[in-house]
């Protein structure tokens, strides 16, 4: 048992990203254009929150290459993570978690492969970048 997550208030939704990723941050961006009941906040695994929470969640600081959601004190990582996120989102976002009837192991494989080569498919900054927020208490920093 890991015990509370550091950082977050109990029942609350994180998501854990790399913000020097072009696609994590279009995605990151999605879910605050999207996410109108502010059911997600986000913060950059690069701020010392992030890497806190990295860590708790039991991934290594040092190897960044997953999306995490922590859910209620729980972790997810990759497309159950995405699909999680999404679920709070209005119609017709969350309907793809009709994507969720491939077993979860073809879902990580697919995810994997994108993750593992989305620096040279998608482009990466050359620092964290800093986003623009709907609300004051969209990221956790």
């Amino acid at each position: 048992m890991r015990g509370n997550p550091p950082y977050i208030q109990p029942g609350e939704r994180i998501v854990i990203f790399d913000a020097t990723c072009k696609l994590c941050i279009g995605w990151v961006n999605f879910l605050i254009r999207h996410d109108r009941h502010r059911t997600v906040r986000m913060v950059p695994v690069q701020s010392e929150k992030g890497k806190a929470l990295f860590v708790w969640s039991g991934l290594p600081a040092d190897k960044i290459n997953t999306i995490v959601l922590i859910d209620k004190g729980e972790v997810f990582l990759r497309s159950e993570a995405i699909f999680r996120a999404m679920s709070g989102l209005p119609a017709p976002w969350r309907w793809m978690g009709i994507l969720r009837i491939f077993p979860q192991s073809f879902r990580d494989m697919c995810y994997n492969r994108i993750a593992i080569n989305r620096y040279r498919l998608f482009g990466r900054y050359d620092a964290v970048q800093k986003l623009d927020a709907d609300h004051a208490q969209r990221f956790l920093d």
